[in-house]
């Protein structure tokens, strides 16, 4: 069990964080600091949080174990915040979508704390934000990456890896390079795909009576559309390479059938359909697509 939780980033992936590993009996008392102050007030009414901190810095002091749930964008700042004071002995993660950035932070910002960092990624979350959102059971069956430095500590990478599966996740470990290449493909381009798609109808002068004759069919495609805007600009900027070369890989695939459609090639057209229906069939029998 860990004596203290210092929460920095008290919406929906921290405040679930908090809340499971409460439920799991693992932490005696969370102390959270967000920006916001309706924020942490919000958190500590809901029993997220036990006390409230008036910095990163306040939360992170006397902490066993400390969560960056911050926008990506914010990490470099968090962790020069609070480096003077992580005790040697702490486990330090993020909840970030994106890992190399995050690597590169911490290894300008924690000195000699730096073996204390387990970047992490749980790949889970909801359309929705904010502590209110929060779910106790958000990580339950959820992978989680773990992405650690060279010079992280073993012991400190146990401690994330056991503490990940305590809360009921499926914990595996990769390179940063490769958590970003992968998450381009499979995260971040069907982001922007369905940004994309839904700014295309809105520019349209039909594009309000479109929508109003949308199916589940559409309304599944677009669903991660409703992503938050900042974080997901964080994401997006930060993945750039390795997103803009999914982006044109998928952009000569959809040339492709294009030329199909333009040519009237309905044999071949139906057969790279095929290819698409029988590799999406193969994927949702995996152990990947059922812990989704």
């Amino acid at each position: 069990m860990y004596e203290q939780l210092g929460l920095i980033g008290c919406g929906l992936m921290g405040s679930s964080f908090a809340l499971a590993l409460k439920r799991a009996g693992l932490v005696k008392r969370v102390v959270g600091f967000s920006p916001s102050n309706s924020t942490t007030a919000l958190a500590l009414k809901m029993g997220v949080i036990d006390a409230i901190a008036s910095s990163a810095a306040e939360a992170a002091t006397g902490s066993d174990v400390i969560l960056l749930a911050v926008p990506v964008a914010a990490t470099e700042a968090t962790l020069i915040a609070i480096q003077p004071v992580i005790a040697a002995t702490a486990l330090v993660m993020d909840v970030g979508s994106t890992k190399r950035d995050v690597v590169h932070a911490a290894q300008q910002a924690l000195g000699d704390r730096l073996p204390c960092f387990v970047p992490a990624h749980p790949i889970c979350g909801r359309e929705v934000s904010g502590v209110q959102n929060a779910l106790v059971d958000l990580y339950v069956g959820k992978k989680v990456i773990l992405t650690p430095l060279p010079e992280t500590a073993s012991v400190q990478l146990q401690q994330a890896s056991q503490l990940w599966k305590a809360l009921g996740c499926v914990v595996s470990e990769m390179s940063p390079q490769t958590h970003d290449a992968a998450y381009a493909a499979v995260s971040h381009l069907p982001h922007l795909l369905a940004f994309a798609m839904m700014n295309s109808l809105s520019a349209q002068a039909e594009g309000e009576q479109y929508l109003s004759l949308a199916g589940p069919g559409f309304r599944d495609f677009t669903r991660i559309a409703a992503g938050e805007p900042a974080m997901w600009r964080d994401i997006l900027l930060a993945n750039r390479d390795e997103l803009l070369a999914q982006s044109r890989l998928f952009q000569a695939s959809l040339q492709a059938l294009e030329k199909l459609i333009e040519a009237g090639d309905a044999a071949s057209l139906q057969d790279n359909i095929r290819q698409a229906s029988q590799a999406r069939a193969e994927w949702q029998h995996t152990p990947a697509a059922s812990s989704k």
